[in-house]
């Protein structure tokens, strides 16, 4: 555990300068703590020997398998995630509410946060809620603006928690666990260890909600020692369930009933709201806020998009999908009785796509490839429907343009990593939605 008052008069090194990196680095200099930077990318060495300072703070896309972390660890150096380290300096009274998951965690920690905005109103004491973390802001840049009794919600990635010694949520949420990130992790194991780092701390009064439907999240349940709510939008429940929906409304246990966003495409979305709401009644928030929440939601960029029509062809932008399970959760949300154009490819991320071969079957007219996994996927998945290799996503664009009918639609869900071709999977969704507004 990162305490600060034990580390006030040490050295630190910040192992990333990256964005969480960059932004621990300015807390620590607001603390007077003295500090360096390694990045072998952006060839940022310490002046002296890296063993030689007392802690270290890490990045986390930086694995643990690189031979300057295992010095560190050989010495029995103290290691700290940018997460715990912020989260140290948050003054008194703050809860942090946590989502992680394999998909869906940017969409349920932003209706988190604007579940908890209602909720602030209402109870009328002016309290900020914050949403931070792995949907984009580091909690540490905001270190120094967050009064005493904010609610503070993060999204935390599988890395972010395998970083943590030490994470105690006030309320917490896992969504779903498949196969994700096992080039980083080494293992679906240790990628499942990970993500149950997100409650390992929890207290007895303090909250889960998992995916009833989900084996993996339900294990956990036997793990927690924190209260345990679960959801699922299934009627094949590995635990009994505290939510069920009707097809029209969200109901739970209690009573209470919340109508999900008219935008949201999928069942997906609506365990998504499930979870949310779950986590904001267990809190003691009051329904009416969790609703007027949910009537002022719009669906966030990137996620299952639908952008444009273009000679009768719809354009939908799911950029986000940076692993198989999500494109197949695209796939299921887009019924299209083959008549998708589905773009797949970029970086990689070493799980198998034959996972897709029965949507694609049935929903797929045409796969079009981009980026360096395109040899793979094409051999996985040869057989089910016309496969053509573009290599790059405006050639992908401009094939499909030339080539679909109307009331066709055109996809954008890789199902990998954007790193190949493009910084982000934001930067692959703009230069998507560019490439097909240039259209005539």
């Amino acid at each position: 555990m990162f305490k600060h008052t034990l580390y006030k008069n040490k050295t630190a090194v910040i192992l990333g300068a990256g964005k969480s990196g960059l932004a621990c680095g300015s807390l620590l200099k607001k603390k007077g703590i003295k500090f360096c930077y390694w990045d072998e990318n952006k060839k940022l060495f310490p002046k002296q020997d890296i063993l030689s300072y007392d802690f270290f703070i890490k990045s986390p896309g930086i694995s643990w398998q690189n031979k300057v972390l295992k010095q560190i660890k050989k010495a029995k150096k103290p290691v700290f995630s940018e997460l715990e380290v912020a989260i140290s300096y948050l003054p008194k009274g703050c809860k942090i509410f946590a989502i992680t998951g394999t998909n869906g965690k940017t969409t349920t920690t932003t209706m988190l946060g604007a579940i908890l905005k209602e909720y602030a109103k209402e109870e009328g004491k002016h309290r900020q809620v914050y949403v931070l973390g792995n949907i984009g802001t580091p909690i540490a840049s905001k270190i120094g603006k967050i009064k005493e009794n904010s609610l503070v919600v993060v999204e935390v990635s599988s890395y972010q928690l395998e970083d943590s010694t030490y994470f105690n949520p006030h309320a917490s949420a896992i969504l779903n666990i498949t196969p994700d990130h096992l080039d980083h992790h080494g293992s679906y194991k240790k990628y499942i260890e990970a993500k149950a780092k997100i409650f390992k701390h929890q207290k007895a009064q303090q909250v889960l909600v998992i995916n009833g439907s989900d084996e993996v999240c339900s294990s956990f349940a036997k793990k927690a020692k924190c209260r345990i709510f679960s959801f699922s939008s299934t009627p094949k429940k590995i635990l009994k369930s505290d939510v069920f929906y009707d097809g029209d409304e969200i109901i739970f246990a209690s009573g209470s009933r919340v109508r999900p966003p008219k935008d949201l495409i999928g069942i997906h979305n609506i365990e998504n709201v499930m979870a949310a709401s779950l986590v904001a009644f267990a809190c003691g928030v009051h329904p009416s806020s969790v609703q007027r929440a949910m009537d002022k939601f719009k669906n966030i960029e990137h996620r299952i998009e639908y952008f444009a029509t273009k000679k009768g062809v719809k354009y939908y932008n799911d950029s986000k999908a940076t692993n198989v399970d999500s494109t197949l959760i695209a796939l299921k949300a887009l019924q299209t009785d083959k008549k998708l154009w589905l773009i797949l490819g970029g970086l990689d991320k070493g799980a198998p796509y034959t996972p897709l071969a029965k949507e694609i079957q049935k929903n797929c007219k045409h796969i079009v490839l981009i980026g360096s996994a395109s040899p793979k996927i094409a051999g996985e998945l040869k057989n089910l429907c016309p496969i053509t290799d573009c290599k790059t996503l405006d050639k992908a664009v401009s094939f499909i343009y030339k080539n679909a009918k109307k009331g066709d639609i055109c996809l954008l869900s890789p199902a990998c990593a954007s790193f190949d071709q493009f910084k982000s999977f934001e930067e692959r969704g703009k230069v998507f939605k560019e490439l097909v507004s240039k259209l005539k």
